[in-house]
């Protein structure tokens, strides 16, 4: 509950100012940054297939999920660092993109095994699966319900320096994910 609800946290908190943060401090088109979200977006949902194959074969669910968390956790580093440095473009932008990467190849590896590890408590056929699946379902709605308001809280205020503080909630959001899973 507390590691997929932490981790819902600094994933919508951070989809919560992105588009802002692109257009308003980036100053991107909003065409230019609508196509890097859904991009972004696309690949997050599909790098769950790559991670849950190297899970299987090599890395199994612990590691995965440990290995996802922390690269996440970094990818979010660097959209603050990213947020920090917005007066050098050269060095923003390339932050912007190793940041999207590495929380996308992290995502891979953290999201379909999280869910599977939660299957994976009880034996096949116990009844409290269900249960087991309902709470972790609120840990994800109350990290989505929360983001929003704290990242973007922080980040939107209409002084652009300060989006990186809206990043860096959603990178302790990753932290505290990763320690209590630990």
């Amino acid at each position: 509950f507390i590691t997929e609800m932490w981790e819902r946290f600094s994933y919508y908190g951070m989809r919560a100012i992105f588009i802002l943060f692109l257009t308003k401090a980036i100053l991107l088109s909003n065409n230019d940054a609508s196509n890097i979200y859904g991009s972004f977006t696309g690949l997050v949902y599909l790098t769950p297939l790559l991670g849950g194959y190297l899970c299987d074969r090599y890395l199994g669910n612990r590691r995965s999920i440990l290995v996802g968390g922390i690269m996440m956790a970094i990818g979010q580093f660097l959209l603050f660092m990213c947020a920090s440095s917005i007066q050098n473009p050269g060095l923003s932008q390339t932050l912007l993109w190793a940041g999207l990467t590495v929380l996308i190849v992290g995502n891979g590896f953290f999201k379909p095994n999280i869910s599977t590890m939660v299957g994976q408590l009880y034996p096949q056929g116990d009844r409290r699966v269900d249960s087991a699946f309902t709470i972790f379902y609120m840990g994800i709605n109350l990290g989505a319900f929360f983001s929003p308001l704290i990242c973007g809280g922080l980040g939107d205020t209409g002084n652009i320096s300060d989006f990186k503080w809206g990043f860096l909630a959603a990178c302790i959001g990753m932290v505290i994910s990763v320690i209590s899973f630990e």
